[in-house]
Protein backbone atom coordinates (compact mmCIF):
# COMPACT_ATOMS: atom_id res chain seq x y z
CA UNK A 1 0.00 0.00 0.00
CA UNK A 2 1.47 3.51 -0.76
CA UNK A 3 0.35 7.02 0.10
CA UNK A 4 -2.66 7.73 -1.86
CA UNK A 5 -2.28 11.68 -1.58
CA UNK A 6 0.08 14.40 -2.92
CA UNK A 7 3.02 14.87 -1.46
CA UNK A 8 3.88 18.29 0.47
CA UNK A 9 7.10 19.21 -1.04
CA UNK A 10 9.57 21.81 0.55
CA UNK A 11 10.14 25.14 -0.89
CA UNK A 12 12.48 24.31 -4.18
CA UNK A 13 10.16 21.31 -5.13
CA UNK A 14 11.84 18.65 -2.95
CA UNK A 15 9.77 16.66 -1.44
CA UNK A 16 9.48 16.05 2.63
CA UNK A 17 11.65 12.97 3.33
CA UNK A 18 11.60 10.67 6.50
CA UNK A 19 14.94 9.47 6.71
CA UNK A 20 14.81 6.81 8.82
CA UNK A 21 11.91 4.40 9.57
CA UNK A 22 11.70 0.48 9.68
CA UNK A 23 9.06 -2.30 8.63
CA UNK A 24 8.99 -5.62 10.60
CA UNK A 25 6.95 -8.57 10.95
CA UNK A 26 7.12 -9.45 14.56
CA UNK A 27 8.66 -12.62 15.90
CA UNK A 28 10.05 -13.54 11.96
CA UNK A 29 13.78 -12.13 13.17
CA UNK A 30 14.91 -11.74 16.63
CA UNK A 31 15.58 -8.24 17.81
CA UNK A 32 17.01 -8.67 21.15
CA UNK A 33 19.73 -6.56 20.45
CA UNK A 34 17.74 -3.77 20.91
CA UNK A 35 14.24 -4.82 21.94
CA UNK A 36 13.85 -5.84 25.74
CA UNK A 37 10.80 -6.34 27.88
CA UNK A 38 10.08 -2.67 28.10
CA UNK A 39 9.33 -2.33 24.58
CA UNK A 40 5.84 -4.17 24.58
CA UNK A 41 3.72 -1.73 23.33
CA UNK A 42 5.24 -2.04 19.79
CA UNK A 43 5.27 -6.13 19.57
CA UNK A 44 3.39 -6.56 16.66
CA UNK A 45 3.59 -5.98 12.88
CA UNK A 46 4.06 -2.96 11.13
CA UNK A 47 4.78 -2.78 7.64
CA UNK A 48 3.27 -0.22 4.37
CA UNK A 49 -0.11 -0.40 5.30
CA UNK A 50 0.60 0.92 8.93
CA UNK A 51 2.79 3.83 7.46
CA UNK A 52 0.83 5.00 4.88
CA UNK A 53 -1.83 7.02 6.48
CA UNK A 54 0.89 8.38 8.81
CA UNK A 55 2.71 9.56 5.33
CA UNK A 56 -0.67 10.95 4.15
CA UNK A 57 -1.64 13.26 7.43
CA UNK A 58 1.94 14.47 7.75
CA UNK A 59 2.53 15.11 3.75
CA UNK A 60 5.92 12.99 3.61
CA UNK A 61 6.64 11.97 0.58
CA UNK A 62 9.46 9.87 0.41
CA UNK A 63 11.40 7.46 3.00
CA UNK A 64 13.85 5.75 3.95
CA UNK A 65 13.86 2.43 5.16
CA UNK A 66 16.43 0.95 7.35
CA UNK A 67 17.26 -1.89 8.90
CA UNK A 68 16.62 -3.25 12.39
CA UNK A 69 17.87 -6.49 12.64
CA UNK A 70 21.49 -7.97 11.88
CA UNK A 71 21.00 -10.78 9.92
CA UNK A 72 21.43 -11.38 5.86
CA UNK A 73 17.35 -12.32 5.82
CA UNK A 74 16.79 -9.19 7.02
CA UNK A 75 18.59 -7.86 3.69
CA UNK A 76 15.86 -9.93 1.46
CA UNK A 77 13.27 -8.84 3.89
CA UNK A 78 13.72 -5.30 3.08
CA UNK A 79 14.35 -5.80 -1.03
CA UNK A 80 10.68 -7.16 -0.78
CA UNK A 81 9.52 -3.86 1.22
CA UNK A 82 11.64 -1.44 -1.09
CA UNK A 83 10.52 -3.10 -4.10
CA UNK A 84 6.15 -3.04 -2.91
CA UNK A 85 6.29 0.80 -1.26
CA UNK A 86 6.52 3.55 -3.31
CA UNK A 87 7.69 5.66 -0.92
CA UNK A 88 10.64 3.91 -0.41
CA UNK A 89 13.48 5.41 -2.36
CA UNK A 90 16.22 4.31 -0.27
CA UNK A 91 17.40 1.14 1.79
CA UNK A 92 19.91 1.37 4.23
CA UNK A 93 20.87 -2.60 4.37
CA UNK A 94 22.67 -4.58 7.18
CA UNK A 95 26.29 -4.82 6.82
CA UNK A 96 28.82 -6.02 9.39
CA UNK A 97 31.05 -3.44 8.42
CA UNK A 98 33.91 -4.71 11.52
CA UNK A 99 33.93 -8.46 9.65
CA UNK A 100 34.79 -7.13 6.10
CA UNK A 101 34.77 -10.54 4.59
CA UNK A 102 31.60 -11.25 5.56
CA UNK A 103 30.18 -7.93 4.72
CA UNK A 104 31.67 -8.51 0.80
CA UNK A 105 30.64 -11.52 0.72
CA UNK A 106 27.03 -9.90 1.84
CA UNK A 107 27.56 -7.46 -0.81
CA UNK A 108 27.74 -9.97 -3.52
CA UNK A 109 24.99 -12.14 -2.03
CA UNK A 110 22.29 -9.45 -1.21
CA UNK A 111 20.38 -7.62 -3.57
CA UNK A 112 21.53 -3.86 -3.00
CA UNK A 113 19.74 -2.35 -6.10
CA UNK A 114 17.99 0.17 -3.70
CA UNK A 115 20.62 0.63 -1.18
CA UNK A 116 21.79 3.99 -0.73
CA UNK A 117 23.78 2.83 2.82
CA UNK A 118 24.64 0.50 4.84
CA UNK A 119 24.20 -0.04 8.69
CA UNK A 120 25.00 -2.34 11.82
CA UNK A 121 23.65 -2.29 14.98
CA UNK A 122 26.78 -1.74 17.46
CA UNK A 123 24.76 -1.37 21.01
CA UNK A 124 26.99 -0.36 23.48
CA UNK A 125 30.23 -2.25 21.99
CA UNK A 126 33.67 -0.91 21.52
CA UNK A 127 33.89 0.51 17.96
CA UNK A 128 37.69 0.71 18.33
CA UNK A 129 38.49 -1.98 15.62
CA UNK A 130 37.03 1.00 13.40
CA UNK A 131 40.50 2.23 13.47
CA UNK A 132 41.94 -1.28 11.52
CA UNK A 133 43.53 -1.16 8.50
CA UNK A 134 41.13 -3.62 6.95
CA UNK A 135 38.08 -2.49 7.98
CA UNK A 136 39.14 0.91 6.81
CA UNK A 137 39.81 -0.16 3.33
CA UNK A 138 36.29 -1.76 3.76
CA UNK A 139 34.81 1.95 4.46
CA UNK A 140 37.10 3.34 1.72
CA UNK A 141 35.07 0.78 -1.24
CA UNK A 142 31.66 1.71 0.20
CA UNK A 143 32.46 4.96 -0.35
CA UNK A 144 33.96 3.99 -3.73
CA UNK A 145 30.37 2.46 -4.16
CA UNK A 146 28.49 5.70 -2.88
CA UNK A 147 27.16 4.02 -0.06
CA UNK A 148 26.51 5.96 3.14
CA UNK A 149 27.48 4.41 6.46
CA UNK A 150 24.79 4.44 9.19
CA UNK A 151 25.50 4.30 12.70
CA UNK A 152 24.06 4.54 16.65
CA UNK A 153 26.44 5.51 19.00
CA UNK A 154 25.04 5.70 22.44
CA UNK A 155 28.45 6.37 24.45
CA UNK A 156 30.72 9.10 24.08
CA UNK A 157 33.56 6.65 23.12
CA UNK A 158 31.49 5.59 20.50
CA UNK A 159 31.03 8.98 19.11
CA UNK A 160 34.89 9.20 19.37
CA UNK A 161 35.77 6.13 17.33
CA UNK A 162 33.15 7.28 14.88
CA UNK A 163 35.18 10.85 14.77
CA UNK A 164 38.01 8.86 14.02
CA UNK A 165 36.40 6.64 11.13
CA UNK A 166 35.58 9.77 9.43
CA UNK A 167 38.58 11.35 9.78
CA UNK A 168 40.17 8.50 8.60
CA UNK A 169 37.82 7.81 5.66
CA UNK A 170 36.94 11.21 4.45
CA UNK A 171 35.77 10.63 0.92
CA UNK A 172 32.60 8.30 3.54
CA UNK A 173 29.85 9.79 3.40
CA UNK A 174 29.10 9.50 7.10
CA UNK A 175 24.83 9.77 8.72
CA UNK A 176 24.60 9.58 12.23
CA UNK A 177 21.26 8.70 13.97
CA UNK A 178 19.30 10.23 16.90
CA UNK A 179 21.15 12.93 17.46
CA UNK A 180 24.06 11.21 18.59
CA UNK A 181 21.89 10.02 21.57
CA UNK A 182 21.85 13.37 23.80
CA UNK A 183 21.29 12.82 27.06
CA UNK A 184 17.22 14.02 26.72
CA UNK A 185 16.77 11.80 29.89
CA UNK A 186 19.15 14.05 32.26
CA UNK A 187 19.04 17.08 30.75
CA UNK A 188 22.68 17.03 30.63
CA UNK A 189 25.33 18.44 28.49
CA UNK A 190 28.44 17.31 28.47
CA UNK A 191 30.70 15.44 26.77
CA UNK A 192 27.63 15.22 24.30
CA UNK A 193 28.19 18.80 23.59
CA UNK A 194 31.78 18.44 23.07
CA UNK A 195 31.45 15.03 20.85
CA UNK A 196 29.02 16.64 18.32
CA UNK A 197 30.69 19.64 17.87
CA UNK A 198 33.44 16.97 16.87
CA UNK A 199 31.46 14.92 14.54
CA UNK A 200 30.54 18.27 13.04
CA UNK A 201 33.71 19.05 12.04
CA UNK A 202 34.39 16.28 9.94
CA UNK A 203 32.40 17.68 6.76
CA UNK A 204 30.98 14.46 5.50
CA UNK A 205 29.54 13.48 8.47
CA UNK A 206 25.52 14.53 8.75
CA UNK A 207 23.18 14.16 11.44
CA UNK A 208 19.66 12.59 11.91
CA UNK A 209 17.36 15.03 13.85
CA UNK A 210 15.24 11.81 15.51
CA UNK A 211 15.46 10.35 19.10
CA UNK A 212 16.55 6.58 19.39
CA UNK A 213 15.35 3.81 21.55
CA UNK A 214 17.60 3.97 24.28
CA UNK A 215 16.38 7.83 24.86
CA UNK A 216 12.85 6.60 24.15
CA UNK A 217 13.24 3.44 26.89
CA UNK A 218 14.93 6.39 29.23
CA UNK A 219 11.76 8.07 29.22
CA UNK A 220 8.76 7.77 31.07
CA UNK A 221 6.49 9.75 28.33
CA UNK A 222 7.48 12.09 25.17
CA UNK A 223 9.47 15.02 26.36
CA UNK A 224 9.03 17.30 23.26
CA UNK A 225 10.50 20.13 26.11
CA UNK A 226 13.44 18.28 26.28
CA UNK A 227 14.66 18.28 22.21
CA UNK A 228 14.97 22.26 21.05
CA UNK A 229 18.27 22.48 23.54
CA UNK A 230 19.80 19.50 21.88
CA UNK A 231 18.37 20.39 18.05
CA UNK A 232 19.93 23.94 18.75
CA UNK A 233 23.40 23.12 18.99
CA UNK A 234 22.87 20.50 15.95
CA UNK A 235 21.66 23.06 13.99
CA UNK A 236 24.47 25.51 14.73
CA UNK A 237 27.32 22.96 14.49
CA UNK A 238 26.07 20.96 11.49
CA UNK A 239 24.14 23.43 9.66
CA UNK A 240 21.06 23.04 7.81
CA UNK A 241 22.30 21.32 4.78
CA UNK A 242 23.95 18.57 6.94
CA UNK A 243 20.56 17.96 9.23
CA UNK A 244 17.87 15.45 8.17
CA UNK A 245 14.40 15.14 9.73
CA UNK A 246 13.63 11.28 10.79
CA UNK A 247 10.89 9.23 12.58
CA UNK A 248 11.97 6.67 13.80
CA UNK A 249 9.02 4.97 13.71
CA UNK A 250 7.26 2.60 14.52
CA UNK A 251 10.34 2.78 17.62
CA UNK A 252 8.83 5.99 18.35
CA UNK A 253 5.77 4.99 19.38
CA UNK A 254 7.11 3.79 22.50
CA UNK A 255 6.41 7.20 23.77
CA UNK A 256 4.28 9.01 20.75
CA UNK A 257 2.31 8.90 17.75
CA UNK A 258 3.66 9.64 14.34
CA UNK A 259 2.32 12.79 13.69
CA UNK A 260 3.13 14.15 17.12
CA UNK A 261 6.93 13.58 17.16
CA UNK A 262 7.13 14.83 13.53
CA UNK A 263 5.88 17.69 14.12
CA UNK A 264 7.43 18.38 17.64
CA UNK A 265 10.97 17.24 15.90
CA UNK A 266 10.17 19.74 12.84
CA UNK A 267 9.54 22.50 15.97
CA UNK A 268 12.66 22.24 17.64
CA UNK A 269 14.36 22.80 14.25
CA UNK A 270 12.64 25.47 13.56
CA UNK A 271 12.90 26.64 17.06
CA UNK A 272 16.49 26.82 16.50
CA UNK A 273 16.13 29.72 14.00
CA UNK A 274 16.05 27.72 10.97
CA UNK A 275 14.26 29.93 8.12
CA UNK A 276 12.37 28.87 5.14
CA UNK A 277 15.51 27.74 2.82
CA UNK A 278 16.88 25.56 6.55
CA UNK A 279 13.71 23.92 7.00
CA UNK A 280 13.77 22.43 3.33
CA UNK A 281 17.22 21.17 3.95
CA UNK A 282 16.14 19.49 6.97
CA UNK A 283 13.04 18.41 5.93
CA UNK A 284 13.83 16.48 2.33
CA UNK A 285 16.87 18.21 0.55
CA UNK A 286 19.81 16.82 2.99
CA UNK A 287 18.88 13.37 3.09
CA UNK A 288 17.81 13.33 -1.08
CA UNK A 289 21.27 14.69 -1.64
CA UNK A 290 22.88 12.59 1.54
CA UNK A 291 21.29 9.53 0.07
CA UNK A 292 21.21 10.16 -3.28
CA UNK A 293 17.53 9.15 -3.06
CA UNK A 294 15.32 9.18 -6.28
CA UNK A 295 12.79 11.28 -6.16
CA UNK A 296 11.28 11.54 -9.75
CA UNK A 297 7.89 9.99 -10.79
CA UNK A 298 6.17 13.14 -9.84
CA UNK A 299 7.32 13.39 -6.60
CA UNK A 300 8.89 17.28 -7.49
CA UNK A 301 12.37 16.15 -7.77
CA UNK A 302 13.63 19.24 -9.73
CA UNK A 303 15.23 16.19 -11.64
CA UNK A 304 14.39 15.65 -15.44
CA UNK A 305 16.13 12.27 -15.13
CA UNK A 306 14.36 11.52 -12.40
CA UNK A 307 18.00 10.20 -10.63
CA UNK A 308 20.73 10.41 -8.78
CA UNK A 309 24.30 9.47 -8.85
CA UNK A 310 25.24 7.99 -5.83
CA UNK A 311 29.22 7.97 -5.70
CA UNK A 312 28.77 11.92 -6.59
CA UNK A 313 26.11 12.68 -4.18
CA UNK A 314 26.43 13.91 -0.84
CA UNK A 315 28.20 16.97 1.19
CA UNK A 316 28.86 20.18 -0.98
CA UNK A 317 32.65 20.96 -0.01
Amino acid sequence: MTSTTTPMTTPGTTPVVDAHHHFWRYGEADQSAWRTDAHGSIARDYGPEDLAPELDATGVGVTVLMQSVDEAAENDRLAAYAAGTGSVRGVVGWLPVLDPVAARAELARADTAAWCGVRTLVGRDPLERLADPDVLDLFRELAGRGLVWDVVPITPEQVLAVVGLARAVPELRVVVDHLARPPLDTLGWEPWASNLAALAACPATALKVSVGVDALTAWSGWRADALPRYVAHALEHFGAERLMLASNWPVVLLRAPYGRAWADLRAAVAAAGADEDDMAEVCGGTAVRWYGLDVGDGLGSGDDSGGVDRAAAGPSR
